[in-house]
Parts: C-alpha cells; structure tokens; sequence
C-alpha cells in the first residue's frame, strides 16, 4: 500500500436522462451506469481527476473495513447473479469475506480484478430518501460530490 492510499467508495446518486457524452463515458468507465450503483476504488491521480468531471453525479469518500465487508456480503455479485460467499473466498485466497474486505481495504487487491465478480454493486435508494437536493453539492448542504467517512451512514442506508 502506497502511503497516504485510501480505499474510496463512489455511489452514482443521480440518473442517466440528458447526461452529456463525455459524462457518460466516465461514469461507464467507473462501471455506475445506473442510479445508485456504487463501486469502490483507490485514490490515484487518474480516478481523482475522474470524480472531478462527474461530481454533480455521484457522490464518494472513505470507506471503512466493516462496510467494504457488508457490502460484499449483502450486495455483492458473482457473474451469474450468485452472491460472493465465504467459500468463493477460500477459492481466490482468502480465509473469509472479511480477510478479503480487508485487502480491498488495504488496497492489496483491486475490487474490479478481483476473479469472477461485478465489479459494481446494485444498491437501493436510502431509507428515508437523500437529505437535501441531488442537483447541490454536499458541502452546501446537498448530496453530490465529496463526503469524507460520511459515506458509511449512506452506504448502510442504501444496502
């Protein structure tokens, strides 16, 4: 792990109507092609300068261990819609879901590279909807752009 490295998990909070091009082809290239799909990456300068030219569409920020770990158990995907279980775990190298979470978390292992699963996770809307408006940004008090570790709270509303 690089030092300063952090594990960032982005969730695309707003939809795909009248969305210009080159937005779009970000968004496809992070794999959120739809609304409230989430998926997680480290903070190298290329992803960075990424989530600055679609952050009035998705919102991000540091993940911990322990929601990395929920999400995979309660959202993540196999391809052939199975879910990811501890026994996929022991087959790619890891004594469990968590141990594997953990690698993510360290970055030892890129979510997308990982063998076998989406590399997306198809959330809900959170429970009791979004605080305030999706079109401002989240330091003026809406939903879109940086959070910092207040993606957790969002997370676990939306899995």
């Amino acid at each position: 792990m690089e030092k300063g490295a952090k594990c960032l998990a982005v969730v695309r909070v707003r939809g795909t109507i009248n969305v210009r091009r080159d937005i779009e082809d970000t968004l496809r290239m992070l794999n959120l092609t739809g609304n409230c799909h989430a998926t997680l990456i480290d903070d190298r300068p290329s992803y960075l300068g990424m989530l600055q030219k679609v952050q009035n569409h998705v919102t991000w920020g540091e993940v911990s261990k322990e929601t990395i770990a929920l999400l995979l158990r309660k959202r993540g995907r196999l391809i052939g819609e199975k879910d990811i279980t501890d026994e996929y775990a022991k087959e790619i190298g890891f004594e469990s879901i968590d141990k594997l979470a953990e690698a993510i978390y360290n970055l030892q292992i890129e979510f997308k590279k990982i063998p076998g699963v989406k590399p997306v996770f198809r959330l809900h809307p959170p429970g009791k909807g979004y605080k305030n408006s999706v079109k401002k940004s989240y330091k003026s008090g809406g939903v879109t752009g940086y959070r910092g570790e207040a993606i957790n709270d969002l997370l676990k509303r939306m899995i």
